[in-house]
């Protein structure tokens, strides 16, 4: 006979009960309090950088005042570096703002402080606060102390000048594309198809009858007479796009962009010469080396330097970076310009791509790989890429690596995966001091040969099978 229970709360309980509930989890131990973080720069300062102002925050225990506003003329800059010497400060960091940073950082560091460029996104990664200048000057001088800023690369002082020409010389180069559109432009308005027979409108072809245009000349078989030997259309073909209507509109306009296009090469041949002599100044890296090699088979462009710079780069970075397939002077200039050659401040070649922007950015949560674009554009990134298309059209080892990327993921990616194989080729070159060596089209496939059996052999191998030759 079954007696029930009196008290539902003392039922039995089922013998299964104790595989239904939930383990006990074992007490974690109390957590130790965390250690406070060391101040690394006891001797910091920090400066938010702005066009008309500059403000400037010291250690708390070197003055009252430790937050001060000063302008941003000349004498302004001296009273920062006579200020913070008067506070004991001996490192400065700055967040790099427009331009705004170069007279200033120029001074402090003629002055014997040692000044660390900040890139912005440092300061925005470290959390949430208010946003005031002051505010900014405090929160930079407090994570420099602490010694979590990185200093931007910034090329010796030998190199700055060398740069500065460069970059104007590339401004120059990109306003005289922007007159050869203009030229273009008022051509196809008078429906001049000059366009469409010459292959370069400032080529020796077409800029002869760009000036016998100006020139008052019309008769289209005659203009067209002044074509070059090597054109591939006839002459009956250019004065067939010749005919035009010839609106003295659209004449003026043609003759102010082809004389602001004159006047731009004007200048970057003075650029050129001013490149010329800052290459003189430079240390000999190379010694004794001389060039080696045939030279290569290129005809002369617009926009090439106008004097024989291999040698002088050369001599400027050690190793004749030009052996590389599909890097050129004016590519070796641009790494002179950028870096001075000197591959110290990159420890490995992931520094130097990471640098460069030539591999993806690590942005991940929660097991998720976000895509992210990085923000502005490296001078030196923009002239690795145009290498990389330029080796993509060659039958070399690195033509071929660029066709094969491209077949997987696309034109850019391939572009991108090319010039990152430059840019190592590049490091190890600077870095080391080693020639390049290159390698010829049938080892290239013998070693991809090599690499696909490897890959077949370890698949078979994972499904259980034995990868076997055929019998002959």
């Amino acid at each position: 006979m079954v007696v029930p229970n009196k008290d539902p709360k003392q039922s039995p309980k089922p013998a299964n009960a104790k595989s239904r509930q939930a383990p006990k989890r074992p007490r974690k131990p109390a957590s130790a309090v965390p250690e406070p973080m060391g101040i690394i720069n006891p001797n910091a300062a920090g400066i938010d950088v702005h066009s008309d102002n500059h403000v400037v925050c010291v250690p708390a225990d070197r003055d009252p005042e430790r937050v001060r506003t000063f302008g941003a003329n000349t004498a302004d800059l001296h009273e920062i570096a006579a200020w913070l010497k008067k506070c004991g400060v001996t490192t400065v960091a700055m967040e790099s703002t427009g331009v705004y940073w170069i007279p200033l950082f120029e001074l402090l560091e003629s002055e014997g402080f040692q000044v660390h460029l900040v890139e912005p996104g440092q300061l925005s990664r470290c959390g949430a606060r208010p946003k005031t200048d002051v505010l900014d000057a405090q929160w930079i001088q407090r994570l420099h102390s602490y010694g979590l800023l990185r200093g931007s690369f910034r090329p010796p002082d030998s190199v700055l000048a060398l740069r500065a020409y460069w970059r104007q010389r590339q401004m120059q180069v990109c306003c005289a594309a922007s007159h050869v559109q203009h030229m273009q432009k008022a051509l196809e308005q008078m429906n001049v198809k000059l366009t469409e027979v010459v292959s370069d409108i400032t080529g020796l072809t077409g800029m002869s009858i760009i000036d016998a245009i100006l020139a008052g000349r019309r008769d289209p078989m005659k203009m067209a007479e002044l074509r070059h030997e090597r054109c591939h259309k006839s002459v009956a073909e250019i004065a067939r796009a010749l005919e035009g209507t010839w609106r003295p509109e659209h004449i003026f306009e043609l003759r102010q962009a082809r004389a602001l296009y004159y006047f731009h090469h004007q200048q970057i041949t003075e650029c050129d010469e001013q490149i010329r002599l800052e290459l003189t100044k430079l240390v000999n890296r190379a010694g004794t080396k001389g060039l080696t090699g045939k030279p290569r088979r290129r005809g002369r462009k617009s926009n090439d330097i106008r004097f024989d710079a291999k040698f002088p780069l050369l001599q400027a970075l050690g190793v004749d970076l030009t052996k590389i397939e599909g890097i050129d002077v004016g590519t070796a200039m641009a790494i002179l310009a950028e870096t001075g050659g000197d591959m110290s401040g990159f420890p490995t070649e992931k520094h130097w791509a990471s640098w460069l922007g030539l591999c993806p950015r690590q942005h991940e949560s929660n097991g998720t790989k976000r895509r992210t674009r990085r923000k502005g554009r490296h001078r030196l990134a923009i002239a690795l890429r145009t290498a990389a298309r330029s080796v993509g059209r060659t039958m070399t080892p690195l033509g071929h690596f660029y066709r094969r990327i491209r077949s997987r993921i696309g034109g850019l990616g391939a572009v991108k995966a090319t010039a990152h194989k430059l840019a190592r080729l590049v490091y190890q070159m600077l870095k080391y001091g080693e020639e390049y060596v290159k390698t010829s089209m049938e080892d290239y496939a013998a070693k991809m040969e090599e690499n696909l059996l490897r890959s077949l052999k370890r698949k078979a191998l994972a499904m259980g099978y034995e990868l076997a030759p055929l019998r002959t």
